[in-house]
Formats: structure tokens, C-alpha cells, sequence
């Protein structure tokens, strides 16, 4: 403490070399005497000219500087990789959608455990950068808080309303002529009106809620409209927050806690969110040292939670509908006598305490427990010989995809080839597509495999075939029963790697098994005549991200544990 006042790590002790330096570059970008004793706050920016999701953020940057200047701070733009899902996945089958976060995440920590920062305000937009920065926050531990920047506005199609998640799904109907070029481009031309994520709650919105669930948020501000005054209130609180934080030293391991991440659950299968969250979760708890297993507790929740929220493309409602009934905190108001409610955010407050003074929530969108839209499982995890450690099943709320199957299987590893089979009639109807080797270290980077998804139902197969992978999926849209991120991958070892065509596989999401129906004898063959794995090779990031990943249910973080 040095009068009365914490000591800032970004101060340093005069006469030093490191302090000279910092002083001879910040005065001569215009920072005063006065400034260069203050709380140093990085602005995280995730902004890129490539797509939507992020066309808005330097505005809210600037608005953010703004607030902490007001509020007796410096703050400091730090720029990330800025992936979009809708973008960046069009190179090597989107292999480099899922290690950009980590990379998001390694931008962070140079920027600003390089230079020694006092805080971070993280300007969320786009799916891999909330999780990247929730990362870097529990890896370096400062205080942080994350500001959702907003879905975007959508438009109408042909006197019906449309969205992205729409001209994702039929972008697979193409191909098996169930629409036309000039209707697809006719649609992609209205669907996005504005800046900001999916419209839909895909992987954007879940991660937002997800963050302010785990108390990462102001309370109250997710999922917002992009530009909107609740958007900007919530920058400008933001803003004024993160130098209250710095001078509390309240932390992200602080807030981080297992029972954080069981709320965050909680709400995730509330709301029928993304499949990626699990991911994304465990990955963040590994960041910030909490011994939780995400995995675990989606098993053990998932039939204590039931389906309070029906959005699309899970159900009928729109994410303006929800953000109107109450967003996040109107779920966790719901949801209080399943929570940990003494959980305390970067509010300062906690759980108890924001949810006694929420706001009414509109319980027609958000349903009481004593009355939920459904009592399955939003999100099934199912495990059996063909995957030890685990598959995923997406169930919407009218859960209107079959729940069990059995047939031969038909395998592929690449989605092209999966893709011109489908489109050439080799798929038939009862057949099991797998589609294997596209897990974290196989693709490397983990393959998109949702296109395969949409060109089975544009096939007319959506129901008469079903899809098991390693590779990942949309947190937009899945249609039929996808069972998807099994784990162990079939390129280490993982049962599906050992999979061969006419093999029976079996399926049974309400009993939670997935089973490869092959004596343990041939499969012991199999894998004794298999080529040992070789280390990738070369200095591309992909290849340095194979070598280093770690497996799925560790959240697939780069080297293990951090310390």
C-alpha cells in the first residue's frame, strides 16, 4: 500500500530502467505526469474488417477508453485475432476456428503481462473471443471484466423473418436442389442488418450468458442488441467497474469457482445452449486453476435442469424476446434453487444479492421451474465402447429427432468426401456416416462438420441417417441425432479411428450409450496392424497446436494445466 492506495503492479520504482522506458514512451504518446501513476486498463479488442460480429468494436473501444478515463484511469487498446465462425472456417475446412482462441488467448497475455497492466475490460463478440478472454483472465489473473458487444440485427426474406442461422441451414440444400442459387443469394442478401454476433443463441450468445452466469459480466447484460443504449450503458458501467476492481484487487480466481461453473451450467442447459460451451468451459476452469469437471457436471445436471427457454433454432423465440423477459439473469432468477448463490461476481455482489434485485422476469419466454417448456436433457452426453470419454447430443426443445438407432456404418475422414457422398447417393438411408479424424490433433485444429449435417437434411436423409464424428459442430443449428466431439479422437487411438464400413453401431441418447458392435478380438487386430501416429511436422500454427493440444475433456488447452 502506498498512501492509502493499493500498489500497481504498472508503477514502477523511479530511477529504474523499466521505469525510464515506460516513462519516455508514454509521455511521448501524450500521457501526462499524472497519468503514468495511475491504474493501467487494457481494452481488449477483438476487431477485424472481415466480418460482422466485430465491424462495431472500435467504437465500443473507444466509448470503454472513454468511461475509465473519466473514472481516473489510462486505458490501453490491446488487438487480438478476431476469428469468425462465418469467416475464418473457409480455410482448411475450418480447422483454425477452434485454436484461435487459444491463440486469442496468448495475444492477451503477451500484450499484457508484457507490460505489466493494471486490469482488462474484454470487448466479447464473436464465439472464440469470449472464451479466449475469460482464458486469459483466469491465466493471468488481473482484474477483468468481459462486456458482451451484442448480437446483430436481422431481416426478412420473402415477408418472413431470417437470420444467419437460416442461410447457414440452407446453404445445404443446395447441392440436393431443394434451393436454388439465386434463392440462397436472394436470402444471404437480407439476413444481417447490422453489426454484432448470430442472431440466434449459437455459440455467441451462450458463451455471453455463459460469462455473466459465471459472474465474469455487469449483471443484466446478456444477451444485448448490438448498439443499443443497453449495449453502450453497459460499456460505459464497464468501464467505470474496472478501476473500482483494480483498486479492490478483486480477481478472476476470485470469482472462478466451481460453483460458478455450475451456475453457468445450469443456465446452459436452461437455455438449450451450445454444444461448444462444454469446451469452452473446461478449458477456462483449467486456465484459472479450479479443479472443476465441466464435462461431470453437465452429466449430473442435465436431468435436474429442465428447458426453460425455447430460442431459435432451439425453439419458436427470438434472442430480443429473451433479452426483453430478462436475459441471463432472468434465467438465473428461475433457476435460483438449483444455483450456488453465494457465488460473488465482478459486481461485487453476489448471486443472492443480484437476483433479489432483478427486475420482473417475463416468464412466458423464461418459464418457472414449476412450469418449463420440457424435462429432457438439452444437452446429452453419451459414452459406450465406441467413445469411452464421451459424445455429444444437441436436443432442442420439441426433441422431435430420433433417439435411438442402429445400422452399418459408413466412414469417411474428410468432409468433402463425406459431402460428395451424400450428394452422389452412396449414403442410403440406415446408414451411420462416420466421419472420423477430424478431432483437435487428427484435422489438426478440429474439423467443421455442421455442412455435413444441413446436407443430410437438404438430402431428405436428416432423419434416416445419423452422424457420429470427433470433428465439431455449429452452435447454430444441428438438425436430426448428431453425435458429435467423440472422445477419445480417432486419430490417438479413440475407438472411432478403428471403425471400418458395415460395421454396427448402435445409439441410444436416452439410455446415454453409443456403441461400436465389433468384437473386442478384431478390434485388438485393428489396432495392432494400425501405423504408429507421427509427431506433426513443420512450423505452421496448426502443426505447433497439434503437437501441443490436449484432449477435449481437459478443454483442450495447450500444455496441460495452467499453474
Amino acid at each position: 500500500m502506498v498512501d492509502g492506495k493499493r500498489r500497481l503492479r504498472s508503477v514502477f520504482e523511479p530511477g529504474t530502467t523499466p521505469w525510464a522506458m515506460r516513462r519516455a514512451q508514454w509521455l511521448g504518446i501524450g500521457l501526462s505526469e499524472e497519468d503514468l501513476d495511475k491504474p493501467k486498463i487494457a481494452v481488449v479488442n477483438s476487431s477485424s474488417g472481415l466480418a460482422s460480429c466485430f465491424s462495431h468494436l472500435d467504437g465500443i473501444a473507444e466509448r470503454a477508453k472513454a468511461a475509465i478515463r473519466a473514472a481516473g484511469a489510462v486505458p490501453f487498446e490491446v488487438r487480438t485475432a478476431a476469428p469468425s465462425d462465418a469467416i475464418t472456417s473457409a480455410g482448411r475446412a475450418g480447422q483454425y476456428i477452434l485454436p484461435s482462441r487459444d491463440l486469442i488467448a496468448n495475444d492477451i497475455e503477451v500484450a499484457v503481462e508484457g507490460a505489466l497492466l493494471d486490469g482488462m475490460v474484454c470487448l466479447a463478440s464473436c464465439d472464440k473471443t469470449t472464451p479466449g478472454q475469460l482464458m486469459a483472465a483466469g491465466r493471468l489473473n488481473i482484474p477483468t471484466v468481459v462486456v458482451a458487444c451484442g448480437y446483430q440485427p436481422s431481416g426478412v426474406y420473402r415477408g418472413e423473418p431470417v437470420d444467419f442461422e437460416d442461410v447457414f441451414l440452407y446453404a445445404g440444400h443446395v447441392a440436393t436442389g431443394k434451393m436454388t442459387v439465386e434463392e440462397l443469394a436472394e436470402m444471404s442478401a437480407c439476413a444481417i442488418t447490422g453489426p454484432g454476433v448470430c442472431a440466434g443463441l449459437g455459440t455467441a450468445n451462450s458463451m455471453h450468458m455463459a460469462a455473466e452466469a459465471l459472474g465474469m459480466t455487469l449483471p443484466g447484460s446478456t444477451p444485448v442488441l448490438a448498439n443499443s443504449e443497453a449495449m453502450w450503458a453497459t460499456v460505459e458501467a464497464a468501464g467505470r467497474r474496472i478501476v473500482e476492481l483494480v483498486e479492490e484487487d478483486l480477481r478472476p480466481r476470485d470469482v472462478l469457482r466451481p460453483g460458478a461453473f455450475a451456475n453457468a451450467v445450469a443456465v446452459i442447459l436452461a437455455v438449450s445452449g451450445s454444444v461448444n460451451t462444454m469446451k469452452h468451459l473446461q478449458a477456462i476452469a483449467v486456465e484459472a486453476g479450479c479443479d472443476v469437471d465441466v464435462y461431470g457436471l453437465f452429466e449430473q445436471m442435465a436431468p435436474q435442469v429442465p428447458l426453460l427457454v425455447g430460442v431459435k433454432p432451439n425453439g419458436d423465440r427470438t434472442t430480443d424476446e429473451l433479452e426483453a423477459a430478462g436475459g441471463a439473469l432472468g434465467v438465473l432468477c428461475q433457476l435460483a434453487p438449483l444455483l450456488s448463490l453465494d457465488e460473488r461476481g465482478v459486481s461485487g455482489r453476489t448471486l443472492r444479492e443480484v437476483v433479489a434485485a432483478a427486475a420482473p422476469v417475463g416468464e412466458e419466454v423464461i418459464r418457472p421451474l414449476d412450469r418449463p417448456l420440457a424435462r429432457h436433457p438439452a444437452i446429452t452426453l453419451v459414452r459406450g465402447s465406441l467413445a469411452p470419454d464421451g459424445g455429444i447430443v444437441k436436443r432442442t426443445v420439441a426433441d422431435d429427432a430420433i433417439h435411438s438407432f442402429a445400422g452399418p456404418a459408413r466412414v469417411y475422414h474428410a468432409r468433402e468426401e463425406a459431402l460428395a457422398a451424400i450428394r452422389s447417393g452412396e449414403v442410403q438411408p440406415g446408414d451411420v456416416l462416420v466421419l472420423s479424424g477430424l478431432g483437435p490433433i487428427g484435422s489438426p485444429g478440429m474439423g467443421m462438420t455442421s455442412a455435413v449435417v444441413f446436407a443430410l437434411d437438404g438430402a431428405g436423409l436428416g432423419e434416416q441417417v445419423i452422424l457420429v464424428t470427433d470433428g465439431q459442430l455449429s452452435g447454430l443449428v444441428n438438425k436430426g441425432l448428431v453425435v458429435g466431439e467423440v472422445s477419445p479422437e480417432g486419430a490417438v487411438g479413440g475407438p472411432l479411428g478403428l471403425v471400418e464400413d458395415g460395421d454396427r453401431i448402435e445409439v441410444d441418447v436416452d439410455a446415454r450409450r453409443i456403441d461400436l458392435l465389433v468384437d473386442d478380438e478384431v478390434l485388438a487386430r485393428r489396432r495392432a496392424a494400425r501405423p504408429a501416429s507421427a509427431p506433426v511436422a513443420g512450423c505452421s500454427y496448426l502443426a505447433q497446436y497439434a503437437r501441443e493440444v490436449r484432449p477435449l475433456i481437459e478443454g483442450a488447452t495447450l500444455g496441460g494445466a495452467a499453474g
